[in-house]
């Protein structure tokens, strides 16, 4: 009996001992030795208007602004030249907003069109709103994610529309975030987070045809 408890009482000890040494290797014990992996590959793309449609996220003047997010205002030259690309094409352009912004607040570079759609969700532009059934009724099997907020709305929306079973293109000279670094995450996320490596493909601007 003495050695069964010896024993037990040994191996707990051990247990401790390998359960302070993982946690004194957490990712906060480790963050500034920490190396950014290698930039994924981006992909030159062919874009079929027929089955395709371009995804305008948030660039408005409350998540896109020279204080909070001028990464954000230096794209936005980049952001017209794709609005001219997809509709010289017949791409359908679809504009999504936060629920604090109107179409008015949108800067003149993402002008809408009229007759352009206008969905207003949280960072997850399908949720709660009819933008599966307005891209199912279109055809649509790619879409394209542009936006003020790489870390929200491109991140979430580009997921989701993966895990709908649709396929992803994110220009990355197309998404903004506060810093590169939350923009370095959000690619870095996109084509290696489970599931979403089958569906997204990280572009640029001018790899677009």
């Amino acid at each position: 009996m003495h050695r069964i408890s010896r024993w037990l009482i040994g191996g707990a000890l051990a247990l401790l001992a390998c359960s302070g040494a993982a946690s004194a290797q957490g990712v906060y014990d480790d963050w500034s030795s920490v190396k950014a992996p290698a930039p994924p590959p981006l992909a030159k793309v062919t874009v079929d208007p027929a089955t395709t449609a371009l995804l305008v996220l948030d660039i408005a003047r409350q998540t896109c602004n020279a204080e909070s997010r001028p990464r954000c205002i230096a794209m936005l030259p980049r952001v017209a030249k794709v609005l001219a690309f997809a509709r010289a094409k017949g791409v359908p352009v679809i504009y999504t907003l936060g629920a604090a912004s109107k179409p008015a607040d949108i800067w003149p570079e993402a002008a809408m069109r009229g007759d352009e759609p206008l969905v207003t969700a949280g960072p997850d532009k399908f949720v709660n709103t009819d933008l599966e059934k307005m891209l199912r009724e279109k055809g649509i099997k790619t879409v394209i994610c542009i936006g003020a907020a790489a870390h929200g709305a491109v991140l979430h929306t580009a997921a989701s529309a993966a895990f709908r079973g649709f396929d992803v293109l994110v220009p990355v000279d197309l998404m903004a975030s506060d810093t590169a670094y939350a923009e370095q995450y959000t690619a870095w996320h996109l084509v290696n987070a489970p599931r979403l490596g089958e569906r997204i493909k990280l572009t640029r601007l001018d790899w677009l045809n």
